[in-house]
Protein backbone atom coordinates (compact mmCIF):
# COMPACT_ATOMS: atom_id res chain seq x y z
CA UNK A 1 0.00 0.00 0.00
CA UNK A 2 1.23 3.56 -1.11
CA UNK A 3 0.87 6.68 -0.55
CA UNK A 4 -1.46 7.10 -3.71
CA UNK A 5 -4.08 6.27 -0.95
CA UNK A 6 -4.20 9.73 -0.48
CA UNK A 7 -5.69 11.60 -3.30
CA UNK A 8 -4.26 14.75 -4.43
CA UNK A 9 -6.97 17.02 -2.81
CA UNK A 10 -4.76 18.55 0.18
CA UNK A 11 -5.92 22.71 0.36
CA UNK A 12 -2.86 24.11 0.72
CA UNK A 13 -0.58 26.23 -1.16
CA UNK A 14 2.20 24.80 -3.74
CA UNK A 15 5.09 23.41 -2.04
CA UNK A 16 7.98 25.11 -0.70
CA UNK A 17 11.55 22.66 -0.13
CA UNK A 18 12.77 22.72 2.49
CA UNK A 19 16.24 24.73 1.84
CA UNK A 20 19.15 22.57 1.60
CA UNK A 21 22.31 23.45 3.73
CA UNK A 22 23.97 22.84 6.88
CA UNK A 23 22.25 25.32 8.67
CA UNK A 24 19.12 23.05 8.62
CA UNK A 25 20.81 20.73 10.76
CA UNK A 26 21.66 22.95 13.37
CA UNK A 27 18.52 24.19 13.91
CA UNK A 28 16.56 22.56 16.68
CA UNK A 29 13.41 20.80 15.45
CA UNK A 30 9.91 21.20 16.95
CA UNK A 31 7.84 18.54 18.24
CA UNK A 32 4.64 18.88 16.57
CA UNK A 33 1.78 17.00 17.58
CA UNK A 34 -2.07 16.59 15.42
CA UNK A 35 -3.92 18.50 17.88
CA UNK A 36 -1.10 21.29 18.24
CA UNK A 37 -0.59 21.37 14.52
CA UNK A 38 -4.91 21.61 14.21
CA UNK A 39 -4.46 24.72 16.40
CA UNK A 40 -1.95 26.20 14.81
CA UNK A 41 -3.87 26.09 11.57
CA UNK A 42 -6.83 27.77 12.92
CA UNK A 43 -4.98 30.79 14.87
CA UNK A 44 -2.59 31.47 11.60
CA UNK A 45 -5.06 31.04 8.33
CA UNK A 46 -5.74 34.27 7.00
CA UNK A 47 -9.07 32.77 4.89
CA UNK A 48 -10.25 31.99 8.16
CA UNK A 49 -9.48 35.23 9.36
CA UNK A 50 -11.25 36.89 6.83
CA UNK A 51 -14.25 34.42 7.58
CA UNK A 52 -14.27 35.54 11.18
CA UNK A 53 -14.33 39.12 10.20
CA UNK A 54 -17.26 38.43 8.06
CA UNK A 55 -19.13 37.31 10.76
CA UNK A 56 -18.58 40.27 12.91
CA UNK A 57 -19.49 41.92 9.91
CA UNK A 58 -22.92 40.29 9.58
CA UNK A 59 -23.95 40.61 13.14
CA UNK A 60 -23.29 44.68 13.10
CA UNK A 61 -25.73 44.50 9.93
CA UNK A 62 -28.38 42.99 12.37
CA UNK A 63 -28.11 45.96 15.11
CA UNK A 64 -27.96 48.05 12.16
CA UNK A 65 -31.74 46.89 10.64
CA UNK A 66 -33.28 46.71 14.31
CA UNK A 67 -32.47 50.24 14.83
CA UNK A 68 -34.68 50.87 11.98
CA UNK A 69 -37.95 49.95 14.85
CA UNK A 70 -36.99 53.19 16.71
CA UNK A 71 -38.40 56.57 15.80
CA UNK A 72 -36.36 58.63 13.65
CA UNK A 73 -35.27 61.49 14.87
CA UNK A 74 -34.35 64.94 13.12
CA UNK A 75 -32.40 67.45 14.92
CA UNK A 76 -31.43 70.95 12.90
CA UNK A 77 -30.96 74.35 13.24
CA UNK A 78 -30.07 77.75 11.62
CA UNK A 79 -28.74 80.60 11.21
CA UNK A 80 -29.65 83.30 8.86
CA UNK A 81 -28.61 87.28 8.44
CA UNK A 82 -31.11 89.47 6.50
CA UNK A 83 -29.86 92.35 5.23
CA UNK A 84 -33.28 93.77 4.64
CA UNK A 85 -36.17 93.22 6.48
CA UNK A 86 -39.97 93.15 5.62
CA UNK A 87 -42.21 96.04 7.22
CA UNK A 88 -45.61 96.38 8.00
CA UNK A 89 -46.53 100.54 7.10
CA UNK A 90 -49.70 102.04 8.61
CA UNK A 91 -50.35 105.54 6.89
CA UNK A 92 -51.15 108.51 8.95
CA UNK A 93 -55.23 108.57 9.67
CA UNK A 94 -55.98 104.71 8.53
CA UNK A 95 -57.64 104.60 11.52
CA UNK A 96 -60.00 107.48 11.25
CA UNK A 97 -59.52 111.18 13.70
CA UNK A 98 -59.98 111.91 17.15
CA UNK A 99 -61.55 115.53 17.36
CA UNK A 100 -60.63 116.96 20.64
CA UNK A 101 -62.78 120.28 20.74
CA UNK A 102 -61.92 122.10 17.09
CA UNK A 103 -59.30 119.80 16.88
CA UNK A 104 -58.98 116.81 14.63
CA UNK A 105 -55.76 114.54 15.25
CA UNK A 106 -55.47 112.07 13.26
CA UNK A 107 -55.23 107.50 13.83
CA UNK A 108 -51.99 107.25 13.56
CA UNK A 109 -51.10 110.66 14.20
CA UNK A 110 -48.34 109.92 11.61
CA UNK A 111 -46.89 107.02 8.66
CA UNK A 112 -46.02 104.41 12.03
CA UNK A 113 -43.67 101.27 9.88
CA UNK A 114 -43.39 98.61 11.86
CA UNK A 115 -40.69 96.11 10.97
CA UNK A 116 -41.71 92.24 11.59
CA UNK A 117 -38.38 90.92 12.16
CA UNK A 118 -35.14 91.14 13.00
CA UNK A 119 -31.36 90.92 10.93
CA UNK A 120 -30.11 87.85 13.15
CA UNK A 121 -32.99 84.88 12.63
CA UNK A 122 -32.59 82.29 14.86
CA UNK A 123 -34.15 78.77 14.24
CA UNK A 124 -33.84 74.90 15.94
CA UNK A 125 -35.76 72.18 16.50
CA UNK A 126 -36.34 68.52 16.72
CA UNK A 127 -38.50 65.87 14.57
CA UNK A 128 -39.45 62.78 15.93
CA UNK A 129 -40.86 60.35 13.23
CA UNK A 130 -42.20 56.80 13.85
CA UNK A 131 -43.34 54.36 10.94
CA UNK A 132 -46.53 52.06 11.50
CA UNK A 133 -47.32 50.43 8.53
CA UNK A 134 -43.16 49.31 7.45
CA UNK A 135 -43.12 47.93 10.55
CA UNK A 136 -43.64 44.24 8.69
CA UNK A 137 -41.00 45.46 5.87
CA UNK A 138 -38.42 46.49 8.05
CA UNK A 139 -39.23 43.16 10.25
CA UNK A 140 -38.73 41.32 7.33
CA UNK A 141 -35.64 43.11 6.62
CA UNK A 142 -33.92 42.40 10.03
CA UNK A 143 -34.76 38.78 9.49
CA UNK A 144 -33.03 38.83 6.08
CA UNK A 145 -29.86 40.05 8.18
CA UNK A 146 -29.83 37.40 10.89
CA UNK A 147 -30.32 34.96 7.80
CA UNK A 148 -27.13 36.08 6.01
CA UNK A 149 -25.51 36.12 9.79
CA UNK A 150 -26.47 32.71 10.36
CA UNK A 151 -25.23 31.72 6.90
CA UNK A 152 -21.39 33.52 7.70
CA UNK A 153 -21.07 31.40 10.81
CA UNK A 154 -21.96 28.53 8.83
CA UNK A 155 -19.53 29.43 5.73
CA UNK A 156 -16.78 29.83 9.00
CA UNK A 157 -17.40 26.36 10.65
CA UNK A 158 -17.01 24.86 7.19
CA UNK A 159 -13.86 26.51 7.04
CA UNK A 160 -12.42 25.31 9.83
CA UNK A 161 -13.61 21.52 9.16
CA UNK A 162 -11.95 21.84 5.70
CA UNK A 163 -8.15 23.31 7.48
CA UNK A 164 -8.39 20.65 10.22
CA UNK A 165 -9.15 18.03 7.78
CA UNK A 166 -6.02 19.70 5.56
CA UNK A 167 -4.06 19.48 8.73
CA UNK A 168 -4.74 16.00 9.13
CA UNK A 169 -4.47 14.20 5.95
CA UNK A 170 -0.90 16.09 5.59
CA UNK A 171 0.00 14.96 9.14
CA UNK A 172 -0.85 11.25 8.14
CA UNK A 173 0.24 11.33 4.91
CA UNK A 174 3.99 12.08 6.38
CA UNK A 175 3.68 9.37 9.02
CA UNK A 176 2.96 7.07 6.48
CA UNK A 177 5.86 8.36 4.18
CA UNK A 178 8.15 8.00 7.19
CA UNK A 179 7.33 4.13 7.74
CA UNK A 180 7.95 3.93 3.91
CA UNK A 181 11.10 5.30 3.83
CA UNK A 182 12.40 3.14 6.67
CA UNK A 183 11.24 0.24 4.51
CA UNK A 184 13.07 2.23 1.29
CA UNK A 185 16.19 2.14 3.61
CA UNK A 186 16.53 -1.03 4.51
CA UNK A 187 16.03 -2.27 0.82
CA UNK A 188 18.57 -0.06 -0.26
CA UNK A 189 21.12 -1.50 2.33
CA UNK A 190 19.65 -5.22 1.23
CA UNK A 191 20.73 -4.24 -2.23
CA UNK A 192 24.22 -2.76 -1.81
CA UNK A 193 24.64 -6.11 -0.14
CA UNK A 194 23.62 -8.18 -2.66
CA UNK A 195 25.92 -6.27 -4.91
CA UNK A 196 28.55 -6.65 -2.35
CA UNK A 197 28.47 -10.58 -2.45
CA UNK A 198 28.25 -10.49 -6.50
CA UNK A 199 31.06 -8.38 -6.71
CA UNK A 200 32.81 -10.65 -4.57
CA UNK A 201 31.87 -13.79 -6.53
CA UNK A 202 33.07 -11.84 -10.03
CA UNK A 203 36.61 -10.99 -8.57
CA UNK A 204 36.46 -15.27 -7.58
CA UNK A 205 35.50 -15.93 -11.13
CA UNK A 206 32.26 -17.62 -9.43
CA UNK A 207 29.57 -15.79 -11.67
CA UNK A 208 29.88 -13.63 -14.80
CA UNK A 209 29.73 -9.47 -14.39
CA UNK A 210 26.43 -9.24 -16.03
CA UNK A 211 24.77 -10.09 -12.77
CA UNK A 212 26.60 -7.51 -11.19
CA UNK A 213 25.01 -4.61 -13.76
CA UNK A 214 21.39 -6.45 -13.07
CA UNK A 215 22.29 -5.80 -9.23
CA UNK A 216 23.77 -2.29 -9.64
CA UNK A 217 20.86 -1.12 -11.32
CA UNK A 218 18.62 -2.83 -8.63
CA UNK A 219 20.43 -0.77 -6.04
CA UNK A 220 20.26 2.44 -7.78
CA UNK A 221 16.49 1.77 -8.54
CA UNK A 222 16.17 1.54 -4.74
CA UNK A 223 17.94 4.85 -4.35
CA UNK A 224 15.96 6.09 -7.09
CA UNK A 225 12.39 5.49 -4.87
CA UNK A 226 13.80 6.71 -1.46
CA UNK A 227 14.84 9.77 -2.98
CA UNK A 228 11.28 10.08 -4.37
CA UNK A 229 9.85 9.24 -0.79
CA UNK A 230 12.01 11.94 0.75
CA UNK A 231 10.99 14.75 -1.61
CA UNK A 232 8.21 14.02 -1.09
CA UNK A 233 7.87 14.24 2.68
CA UNK A 234 9.65 17.20 2.17
CA UNK A 235 6.84 18.87 -0.07
CA UNK A 236 4.50 17.80 2.59
CA UNK A 237 6.37 18.86 5.61
CA UNK A 238 6.44 22.25 3.67
CA UNK A 239 2.70 22.54 3.35
CA UNK A 240 2.64 21.06 6.74
CA UNK A 241 4.13 24.14 7.79
CA UNK A 242 2.69 26.86 5.31
CA UNK A 243 -0.48 25.75 6.96
CA UNK A 244 0.45 25.85 10.08
CA UNK A 245 1.92 29.26 9.95
CA UNK A 246 5.94 27.81 11.59
CA UNK A 247 8.82 28.96 9.08
CA UNK A 248 9.45 27.49 6.17
CA UNK A 249 13.05 26.90 7.10
CA UNK A 250 12.12 25.41 10.36
CA UNK A 251 12.08 22.13 10.92
CA UNK A 252 9.87 19.57 12.16
CA UNK A 253 9.17 16.62 14.31
CA UNK A 254 5.92 14.67 14.38
CA UNK A 255 4.73 12.62 17.13
CA UNK A 256 3.03 9.35 16.84
CA UNK A 257 -0.71 8.62 17.06
CA UNK A 258 -2.25 6.28 18.60
CA UNK A 259 -2.94 3.70 16.39
CA UNK A 260 -5.83 2.40 18.91
CA UNK A 261 -7.53 5.63 18.90
CA UNK A 262 -7.89 5.70 14.98
CA UNK A 263 -10.48 3.06 15.08
CA UNK A 264 -14.08 4.36 16.15
CA UNK A 265 -17.65 2.45 16.33
CA UNK A 266 -19.65 4.41 13.90
CA UNK A 267 -23.42 4.82 13.95
CA UNK A 268 -25.59 3.00 11.70
CA UNK A 269 -25.90 4.82 8.14
CA UNK A 270 -29.66 5.95 8.90
CA UNK A 271 -28.67 7.38 11.94
CA UNK A 272 -25.71 9.13 10.48
CA UNK A 273 -28.31 10.38 7.43
CA UNK A 274 -30.50 12.05 10.00
CA UNK A 275 -27.37 13.84 12.37
CA UNK A 276 -26.47 15.48 8.68
CA UNK A 277 -29.93 16.72 8.60
CA UNK A 278 -29.38 18.59 11.13
CA UNK A 279 -25.74 19.59 11.32
CA UNK A 280 -24.04 19.38 7.94
CA UNK A 281 -22.59 22.53 7.12
CA UNK A 282 -23.53 22.66 3.26
CA UNK A 283 -27.30 22.04 4.32
CA UNK A 284 -27.71 24.42 6.98
CA UNK A 285 -26.27 26.89 4.12
CA UNK A 286 -28.85 25.62 1.74
CA UNK A 287 -31.70 25.64 3.77
CA UNK A 288 -31.04 29.55 5.22
CA UNK A 289 -31.05 30.53 1.62
CA UNK A 290 -34.30 29.31 1.16
CA UNK A 291 -35.40 31.32 4.47
CA UNK A 292 -33.24 34.62 2.71
CA UNK A 293 -35.69 34.16 -0.18
CA UNK A 294 -38.54 33.66 1.96
CA UNK A 295 -37.81 36.80 3.89
CA UNK A 296 -37.19 38.72 0.70
CA UNK A 297 -40.08 37.78 -0.74
CA UNK A 298 -42.46 38.58 2.71
CA UNK A 299 -40.48 42.08 2.38
CA UNK A 300 -41.46 43.08 -0.96
CA UNK A 301 -45.64 42.60 -0.16
CA UNK A 302 -44.72 45.62 2.38
CA UNK A 303 -43.68 47.56 -0.62
CA UNK A 304 -47.36 47.89 -2.00
CA UNK A 305 -48.38 49.86 1.42
CA UNK A 306 -48.36 53.82 1.63
CA UNK A 307 -45.51 54.87 4.37
CA UNK A 308 -47.71 55.97 7.08
CA UNK A 309 -46.30 57.53 10.70
CA UNK A 310 -46.76 59.61 13.31
CA UNK A 311 -44.85 62.98 13.86
CA UNK A 312 -43.89 64.87 16.39
CA UNK A 313 -41.59 67.74 17.41
CA UNK A 314 -40.32 70.86 18.82
CA UNK A 315 -39.54 74.33 17.39
CA UNK A 316 -37.77 77.33 18.38
CA UNK A 317 -37.45 80.75 16.74
CA UNK A 318 -36.07 84.10 17.19
CA UNK A 319 -36.03 86.98 14.60
CA UNK A 320 -39.54 86.85 13.64
CA UNK A 321 -42.43 88.28 14.90
CA UNK A 322 -44.93 86.50 12.80
CA UNK A 323 -44.32 82.81 13.93
CA UNK A 324 -44.44 81.80 17.61
CA UNK A 325 -40.56 81.60 19.67
CA UNK A 326 -41.68 77.96 21.00
CA UNK A 327 -44.09 75.22 19.10
CA UNK A 328 -44.89 71.69 20.06
CA UNK A 329 -46.55 69.90 17.53
CA UNK A 330 -47.83 66.33 16.36
CA UNK A 331 -49.37 64.90 13.51
CA UNK A 332 -49.80 62.09 10.85
CA UNK A 333 -47.66 61.59 7.74
CA UNK A 334 -48.46 59.69 4.50
CA UNK A 335 -46.25 59.00 1.28
CA UNK A 336 -46.83 56.85 -1.47
CA UNK A 337 -45.19 56.23 -4.38
CA UNK A 338 -47.46 54.43 -6.78
CA UNK A 339 -44.53 54.07 -9.36
CA UNK A 340 -43.26 51.76 -6.66
CA UNK A 341 -46.67 50.03 -6.49
CA UNK A 342 -46.62 49.21 -10.06
CA UNK A 343 -43.13 47.73 -10.21
CA UNK A 344 -42.85 45.98 -7.21
CA UNK A 345 -45.07 43.04 -8.61
CA UNK A 346 -41.94 42.67 -11.15
CA UNK A 347 -39.57 42.52 -7.65
CA UNK A 348 -41.81 39.95 -6.33
CA UNK A 349 -41.83 37.70 -9.39
CA UNK A 350 -37.48 38.25 -9.15
CA UNK A 351 -37.74 36.88 -5.42
CA UNK A 352 -40.21 34.24 -6.11
CA UNK A 353 -37.72 32.48 -8.96
CA UNK A 354 -34.86 33.25 -5.96
CA UNK A 355 -36.54 30.60 -3.78
CA UNK A 356 -37.22 28.47 -6.57
CA UNK A 357 -33.56 28.65 -7.00
CA UNK A 358 -32.81 27.90 -3.27
CA UNK A 359 -35.20 25.12 -3.14
CA UNK A 360 -33.52 23.74 -5.69
CA UNK A 361 -30.21 23.97 -4.60
CA UNK A 362 -31.03 22.42 -1.21
CA UNK A 363 -32.40 19.60 -2.77
CA UNK A 364 -29.19 18.89 -4.63
CA UNK A 365 -27.36 19.54 -2.07
CA UNK A 366 -29.28 17.01 0.60
CA UNK A 367 -29.42 14.62 -2.65
CA UNK A 368 -25.23 15.20 -2.89
CA UNK A 369 -24.92 15.06 1.34
CA UNK A 370 -26.87 11.68 1.23
CA UNK A 371 -24.67 9.72 -1.47
CA UNK A 372 -21.23 11.17 0.16
CA UNK A 373 -22.43 9.72 3.30
CA UNK A 374 -23.60 6.39 1.60
CA UNK A 375 -19.49 6.68 0.40
CA UNK A 376 -17.94 7.15 3.09
CA UNK A 377 -19.74 4.62 4.76
CA UNK A 378 -18.54 1.80 1.66
CA UNK A 379 -15.05 3.29 1.46
CA UNK A 380 -14.88 2.78 5.87
CA UNK A 381 -16.19 -0.51 4.74
CA UNK A 382 -12.99 -1.39 2.92
CA UNK A 383 -10.84 -0.01 4.93
CA UNK A 384 -12.25 -2.12 7.70
CA UNK A 385 -11.36 -4.99 5.18
CA UNK A 386 -8.02 -3.76 4.41
CA UNK A 387 -6.64 -3.34 8.01
CA UNK A 388 -7.54 -7.09 9.28
CA UNK A 389 -6.04 -8.27 6.06
CA UNK A 390 -2.63 -5.65 6.15
CA UNK A 391 -3.06 -7.20 10.48
CA UNK A 392 -2.25 -10.41 9.20
CA UNK A 393 0.29 -10.09 7.22
CA UNK A 394 2.15 -8.17 9.66
CA UNK A 395 1.70 -11.08 12.09
CA UNK A 396 2.94 -13.59 9.20
CA UNK A 397 5.95 -10.96 8.78
CA UNK A 398 7.10 -10.84 12.25
CA UNK A 399 6.88 -14.73 12.71
CA UNK A 400 8.87 -14.61 9.25
CA UNK A 401 11.65 -12.03 11.32
CA UNK A 402 11.70 -14.35 14.14
CA UNK A 403 12.31 -17.27 12.70
CA UNK A 404 14.89 -15.76 10.18
CA UNK A 405 16.73 -14.13 13.37
CA UNK A 406 16.78 -17.62 14.89
CA UNK A 407 18.32 -19.11 11.90
CA UNK A 408 20.83 -16.39 11.96
CA UNK A 409 22.10 -17.21 15.54
CA UNK A 410 22.37 -20.88 14.64
CA UNK A 411 24.37 -19.57 10.89
CA UNK A 412 21.73 -20.95 8.85
CA UNK A 413 21.44 -18.16 7.04
CA UNK A 414 22.57 -15.39 5.20
CA UNK A 415 23.00 -11.50 6.76
CA UNK A 416 21.20 -10.38 3.69
CA UNK A 417 18.16 -12.95 4.06
CA UNK A 418 17.51 -11.64 7.68
CA UNK A 419 17.91 -7.86 6.22
CA UNK A 420 15.63 -9.46 3.45
CA UNK A 421 13.12 -10.21 6.33
CA UNK A 422 13.14 -6.51 7.94
CA UNK A 423 12.27 -5.10 4.55
CA UNK A 424 9.10 -6.86 4.16
CA UNK A 425 8.73 -6.81 8.25
CA UNK A 426 9.03 -2.53 7.43
CA UNK A 427 6.63 -3.14 4.59
CA UNK A 428 3.52 -4.74 6.10
CA UNK A 429 4.21 -2.21 8.81
CA UNK A 430 3.60 0.57 6.52
CA UNK A 431 0.66 -0.90 4.77
CA UNK A 432 -0.93 -1.61 7.73
CA UNK A 433 -0.02 1.93 9.43
CA UNK A 434 -1.27 3.47 5.88
CA UNK A 435 -4.77 1.54 5.92
CA UNK A 436 -5.28 2.43 9.57
CA UNK A 437 -4.43 5.97 8.96
CA UNK A 438 -6.78 5.96 5.25
CA UNK A 439 -9.64 4.71 7.49
CA UNK A 440 -9.10 7.72 9.74
CA UNK A 441 -8.83 10.03 6.90
CA UNK A 442 -12.03 8.42 5.81
CA UNK A 443 -14.00 8.22 8.94
CA UNK A 444 -13.37 12.68 9.40
CA UNK A 445 -14.82 13.11 5.60
CA UNK A 446 -18.04 11.44 7.00
CA UNK A 447 -18.13 13.05 10.57
CA UNK A 448 -18.03 16.78 8.30
CA UNK A 449 -20.56 15.12 6.34
CA UNK A 450 -22.52 14.36 10.09
CA UNK A 451 -22.48 18.17 11.10
CA UNK A 452 -20.14 16.07 14.35
CA UNK A 453 -16.34 16.14 12.97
Amino acid sequence: MRTDIFPSIFLVAAAILFPAGPELYAQTATSLSLENAKNLALQNNHLLNVRKLQVEEKRYKVSEDKVKYLPAIIAGGSYQYNSDLPSLTIEQGRFGVLPLGAILIPLPAKDEVIEMGNHNNYQAGVTLYQPITQIGRINAGVNVSKTEYGIAQNEEAKAENQIRQAVEKLYFGLLVIQKQIEEAELKVTLAKMKLADVVSAVSAGKTTESNSYGLSAAEADEEQNLLKLKIQYEDYAADLKQLTGLAPGSSITLEPVNAESLIENIPAIDTALNDAVAGNSDLKIASLYKTKADNAIRASKFSYLPDIGLLGGYTYQNGSVIYPKNNAFVGASLKWNLQDALSNRTVQLQRISARKQAEENFANTKEQVSKDIVKAYRKLKQSEELIRVAEKVVIYRREDLKIQNNRSSSGLNLGADVLGAKAAMAKAESDYYAAQLNYRITLSELKILEGTY
